[in-house]
């Protein structure tokens, strides 16, 4: 179906559209405002429409949502300026497939898009498939995966910055090599640098580059990222640890594109595409004005949320088997050994996952062919163990049982997880660990609560003066908080 339907209440885009489309063998129709919009929709049928977010009667997001219930198989693009990139952003999450900035500066990128979208052409689920797959990028069976993929997809080959949070070790940096593929740029360089692991003046000297005597040590003029990865992907790890001073020359360079080398004095520019990654949240830095809200806003043109490796339990066994294959390795994890993978909580997200089984890859190749639970590092086996009593725990109180030797057990694995997790900080997550402190702390007060009911024979006034506390806080301890946990 090659009817297109243009909605934006400026005559002269209407006009221009039209031309430009049926030139090319294309049927249009336009609309200058929602009604007309509405009123075309019940009348024919369209195979891609062009819509403006701004309409005098209508709020183009809405109009998004007729034309998908009514039209599920058009395609639709949004028209945007650049003010309003993120209302596009967020189209693109309700089902639009592409969006362009007007004014059109590339009327040759606006033709390949319309024909593209038409022909189903770098739009299909394989293109995405082999794109993640090239860069280690495993997209899973989670609607949420696929949901956050295909939108970084869509926004690859646009020339905006992208913000990537999730937990340490989740792959952020994977997912910013898979939108470096998807973008134009993909045959330029892609650098990745950590902003927490360089000190202040490293770091400046890193992205600006320095001329030759600005500091002790510098002999020669040397080019920084932003020199080098002109044309291409820069990505910076960790933003949230930036200093306030390379800040503000960062803040500069997104809106000039402009930068000088350290000790120099000519301005230089830069076509760097900008993405940043943070495992803390940003927004939360700024309210705690510990990172510039300017700066933010200017990354958090679009946001991708990585989920955690144990909301996405499931698919543990493709990871498994991706990092198998990328270990050369034959070996197989027997049901149970996967089971308590896929139970166990992965602090360390992803990378303490392909961390585990290059381990187990090394130590077993040769000797077995499959992987039994004696074989997996002990933390995950203590992990499991805590992971058990922390559902047991959810249960309703019960009066009658003696959890002394429970609670031991459990000080126990919760003391060996503690000292593993410390063992292991390149795999460590704070978040599990405060969640982990938590957990103690109910346990503990739910083991006194019950031991204290058992010898007051189930009198909770007698219990709460046995304790020394109020009957409120009692009740509180005994039933809200066991809910809450």
């Amino acid at each position: 179906m090659d009817n297109i339907l243009v909605v934006d209440d400026e005559q002269e885009v209407g006009n221009f559209l039209s031309f430009l489309l049926e030139e090319k063998g294309y049927r249009v129709s336009v609309a200058e405002s929602g009604k007309q919009t509405l009123d075309l929709l019940n009348d024919h049928k369209f195979g891609l429409a062009m819509l403006d977010v701004r309409l005098p009667d209508a709020n183009g997001l809405d109009l998004l949502k007729e034309i998908k219930q009514k039209l599920p198989l058009c395609k639709v693009i949004i028209m945007t300026g650049y003010s309003t990139v993120k209302t596009a952003v967020e189209a693109i999450k309700l089902g639009a497939n592409d969006y362009i900035e007007k004014p059109f500066e590339d009327i040759d990128q606006l033709e390949v898009q319309i024909d593209a979208l038409f022909n189903d052409k770098d739009y299909t689920e394989n293109t995405i498939e082999s794109l993640a797959h090239g860069v280690g990028f495993i997209i899973g069976q989670q609607a949420k995966m696929k949901h956050l993929v295909t939108l970084a997809y869509k926004i690859a080959s646009k020339n905006v910055n992208v913000l990537i949070e999730g937990e340490t070790g989740t792959g952020k940096e994977v997912l910013a090599r898979f939108i470096h593929q998807a973008s134009a740029r993909r045959d330029q360089p892609f650098i990745g640098i950590n902003c927490g692991a360089l000190s202040h003046a490293l770091l400046e000297s890193e992205l600006f580059g320095h001329e030759k005597g600005a500091f002790t040590g510098a002999v020669n003029q040397r080019s920084g990222i932003f020199e080098i990865a002109s044309q291409g992907t820069l990505l910076l790890d960790e933003i949230a640890e930036m200093t306030p001073a390379v800040q503000v020359k960062l803040l500069r360079v997104l809106e000039t594109r402009e930068f000088m080398r350290v000790g120099g004095e000519k301005p230089l520019r830069t076509n760097t595409r900008i993405l940043a990654a943070s495992h803390a949240n940003l927004g939360e830095t700024v309210r705690q004005q510990q990172f510039r809200e300017d700066l933010f806003y200017r990354l958090d043109v679009v946001k991708l949320q990585i989920p955690s490796l144990r909301e996405r339990n499931k698919d543990i066994p493709l990871f498994v088997s991706y990092f198998l294959e990328k270990n050369s390795s034959s070996l197989t994890f027997s049901d149970e050994a996967m089971n308590l993978l896929k139970n166990y909580s992965w602090p360390g997200n992803v990378r303490e996952l392909a961390n585990t089984v290059t381990q187990l890859t090394t130590l077993m190749d040769g000797e077995k062919t499959t992987i039994t639970p004696a074989d997996l590092p002990e933390k995950i086996i203590l992990g499991n163990e805590i992971q058990t009593r922390e559902k047991n725990s959810s249960q309703p109180v019960q009066t009658t049982d003696d959890d002394t030797t429970d609670l031991k057990s459990f000080l126990n694995a919760w003391e060996n997880h503690m000292i593993h997790s410390l063992e292991d900080l390149r795999n460590f997550d704070f978040n599990h660990i405060e969640n982990q402190i938590k957990e103690l702390e109910h346990r503990v007060e739910t083991t006194f609560v019950k031991q204290a009911l058992i010898e007051a024979d189930g009198n909770r006034k007698e219990a709460a003066h046995l304790l020394n506390i109020s009957q409120r806080k009692f009740r509180y301890l005994l039933n809200e908080k066991n809910k809450e946990d």
